[in-house]
C-alpha cells in the first residue's frame, strides 16, 4: 500500500490527475475512493440525471445547516460518492467560465491562473463536437479525453428561448465556451454517443488499465504528517484502519466539502476550532473551510399552450419507452440532459461581463425530479453568478465518519436580493417576447400575483435552490496571505508534500457550472506536481461588450 502519489477522491480533478500523473509510466499512483461503481442506467443515461444525485448509493447526502436568510431551510448539498465523484451525478452541463473569472483569480494571488494560462489546459482536456451548430474551433480542443457535445435542439422551445433573448435586446453567441460568453445560444454537455461522459470514463478508467495506477476503496480519515511532511493517508476499510504511504506527495481531491474536512481532521486549519474538537494543530491556517461559495437559482416556470414539451413522457409508459429507446439505441430524450439552450447576460450597466446565467429546459420540473407541474410547461433556471455571500465548512466532531457542518450563509447581502429580483423580472421579460407567443400559457412559478419586491423576496426565500456548485474552501493565494490555504501550485502552505486540487482551491466562483474548471484544475496541477513547464500561454482576446458601461444589453 505505497505509491509515489496518493490521490484522495476520484472526481473531476482527481481522475484527471490520476491519468496525467501515471501517463508516462514513471510514477505509481493510488487513488482512494469511498464510493462504488458507476455502472447502471441511472448514472449512464443523461436523461435520468435527477436520480443519482438523490440516491444514497451515489451521493454523500450532505445538507446545509438551516439557512437564516432562506427561512431556516436546509438545502441539499449533493456530492458524488462514486467512481467519477460529482462528475458521475451532475447535470453534465459544460461551462468553462468567463475569461475574466480567471484573470480575477490571478489578481487575488493565484499567479499563473489567468485566462491566458488556463485556456491551453481547457483545450488539452477536451474533444469538442460542434454538432453543426457553429462555434469557435480555434478556442476549442480536438483530441482531449473529455468529449463535449451539444444536444439535438430539436424541440422548438430551444430556438424560441434563444430568439426571445435576442428580441429582448441581448446578444447571441454561437459558443459561450469560445471567444464570446455573453449572449444566448446552444448549451454544451459532457455526453458522448448518448452516454454520460464523466471524468471516470474520460480519465480514470483508461488510467486504471496501466500497471502503475490503482484504485483503493476506503474512507480517508486523515493525512499522516511526520515532522511537517505528509507521508500518507490513513483509511478505514472493512473495519480496519490502514495507512497508504506516499513516497512523493499526498493530493486531496475530495471536493470543496471533504477536502477542508480532511485537512482539519489532520490538524491543518483554524487552530482554535481544531482544539475545540481535541485535534492538535499542525498548521494554523484560518482560511481552511472558509470562503465557501455557491450558485443559487430559481426555476421560472411557464405553462406551454402546445403539447411539445417533455411532459408527454412524464408517465410510467412514457418513461419506459424513453428508457427502452436509450437502452437499445442510446438515442431519444434519454440521450441528452435536455439542457440544450443557454444564456449569459449582465445584470446592469457598469458590469463588465455576464453575472446571470440561464439554463433552459423544455419541461416544468424540479431538479430532483419531484413536483412536476401537472401540465405541459417550460422553465429557465436563473440566478446571479457572483453573489457576495460567503459561508464555511467546519467540523461537527473529530469523528471522520461525521458529516461536516456546512453553512453557505446564502443571501446575506442586500445586493443578492436586488440581483435575484432582477433575475425574475428579466426572465419574465424574455418569456414575454414574440418568439414565445405560440407557446406561452400562464406563469406557474413564481405566479402572476408575485410582482412587488416583497412578494418576489418571499418567493426567493421559499424557493431558491442550490445549483450544486460549492467551491472556494481551500483557496489559492500568495503564501503570505493568511486566508490562503494553498499556493498557486496547489501546495498546502505550512506542510510539505501535500496538495489540494479540486474546486475548493477556486479563489472566486467561476461564471458557470463547475465541472469543466474542476477538471482543468486537475490537468494543470498535474503539470505542477510533475515539475513540468506549464503549457504556453494563449494569445487571444475574449469578447467584452462594447456597451458594458452604458447598458445591460
Amino acid at each position: 500500500m505505497e505509491a509515489d502519489f496518493v490521490i484522495v477522491g476520484s472526481g473531476s480533478a482527481g481522475s484527471a490527475m490520476a491519468a496525467r500523473l501515471s501517463e508516462d509510466g514513471r510514477h505509481s499512483v493510488i487513488v482512494v475512493e469511498f464510493g462504488g461503481s458507476d455502472a447502471g442506467p441511472f448514472i449512464q443515461m443523461p436523461g435520468a440525471l435527477s436520480y443519482p444525485m438523490n440516491m444514497p448509493r451515489y451521493d454523500w447526502g450532505y445538507r446545509s445547516e438551516p439557512e437564516p436568510h432562506l427561512g431556516g431551510r436546509r438545502l441539499a448539498t449533493p456530492r458524488g460518492k462514486v467512481i467519477g465523484g460529482s462528475s458521475s451525478i451532475n447535470g453534465m452541463v459544460y461551462v468553462r467560465g468567463h475569461a475574466r473569472d480567471f484573470d480575477t483569480w490571478e489578481e487575488m494571488g493565484a499567479r499563473g491562473w489567468a485566462y491566458a494560462d488556463v485556456l491551453p489546459y481547457f483545450k488539452r482536456m477536451e474533444t469538442w463536437h460542434d454538432g453543426g451548430h457553429g462555434g469557435d474551433p480555434e478556442w476549442r480542443g480536438t483530441d482531449g479525453p473529455l468529449h463535449v457535445t451539444r444536444g439535438t435542439r430539436e424541440n422548438p422551445l430551444h430556438a424560441a428561448f434563444v430568439t426571445a433573448g435576442s428580441q429582448a435586446g441581448f446578444e447571441l453567441t454561437g459558443d459561450y465556451n469560445g471567444e464570446k460568453q455573453e449572449g444566448f445560444g446552444p448549451m454544451e454537455q459532457t455526453v458522448w454517443k448518448g452516454r454520460r461522459w464523466s471524468a471516470a470514463r474520460a480519465y480514470l478508467k483508461p488510467a486504471l488499465k496501466r500497471p502503475n495506477c490503482t484504485l483503493v476503496k476506503g474512507l480517508a480519515t486523515r493525512v499522516v504528517i511526520e515532522e511537517g511532511r505528509a507521508t500518507g493517508i490513513e483509511i478505514r476499510r472493512g473495519g480496519t484502519t490502514q495507512v497508504i504511504r506516499a513516497r512523493r506527495e499526498v493530493i486531496l481531491a475530495a471536493s470543496s466539502i471533504n477536502s477542508p474536512k480532511l485537512l482539519m481532521l489532520s490538524g491543518i486549519g483554524p487552530a482554535a476550532h481544531l482544539r475545540e474538537h481535541g485535534i492538535a494543530p499542525v498548521a494554523d491556517r484560518p482560511g481552511v473551510g472558509r470562503n465557501l461559495q455557491d450558485h443559487l437559482e430559481l426555476y421560472i416556470q411557464q405553462e406551454c399552450s402546445q403539447p411539445v414539451t417533455l411532459y408527454k413522457h412524464w408517465n410510467l409508459l412514457g418513461k419506459a419507452l424513453v428508457g427502452a429507446q436509450w437502452l437499445v439505441f442510446k438515442s431519444g430524450p434519454g440521450a441528452s440532459n435536455q439542457f440544450e439552450s443557454a444564456g449569459f447576460i449582465r445584470s446592469r450597466a457598469g458590469v463588465e461581463y455576464p453575472d446571470i446565467q440561464f439554463h433552459f429546459l423544455p419541461i416544468a420540473v424540479r431538479y430532483d425530479g419531484k413536483a412536476a407541474a401537472k401540465a405541459h410547461g417550460f422553465q429557465a433556471h436563473v440566478g446571479p453568478n457572483r453573489s457576495l455571500s460567503r459561508g464555511a465548512v467546519t467540523l461537527r466532531s473529530a469523528d471522520p465518519a461525521a458529516a461536516p457542518v456546512i453553512r453557505f450563509n446564502y443571501m446575506s447581502h442586500d445586493r443578492d436580493w436586488e440581483d435575484f429580483r432582477h433575475c425574475i423580472r428579466v426572465t419574465r421579460e424574455i418569456f414575454a417576447q414574440p418568439a414565445f407567443d405560440a407557446f406561452r400559457g400562464r406563469e406557474i412559478s413564481p405566479g402572476a400575483q408575485a410582482q412587488d419586491d416583497a412578494a418576489l423576496d418571499a418567493h426567493i426565500r421559499d424557493h431558491a435552490e442550490s445549483a450544486y456548485h460549492p467551491c472556494g474552501t481551500c483557496r489559492m493565494g500568495r503564501a503570505e496571505d493568511p486566508e490562503a490555504v494553498v499556493d498557486p501550485e496547489g501546495r498546502v502552505i505550512g506542510v510539505e508534500g501535500l496538495r489540494v486540487a479540486d474546486s475548493s482551491v477556486f479563489p472566486l466562483i467561476p461564471n458557470g457550472n463547475l465541472n469543466a474548471p474542476s477538471i482543468m484544475v486537475g490537468e494543470k496541477m498535474a503539470d505542477h506536481v510533475l515539475g513540468k513547464a506549464p503549457l504556453a500561454r494563449a494569445n487571444v482576446t475574449p469578447w467584452i461588450n462594447p456597451r458594458w458601461q452604458v447598458s445591460d444589453r
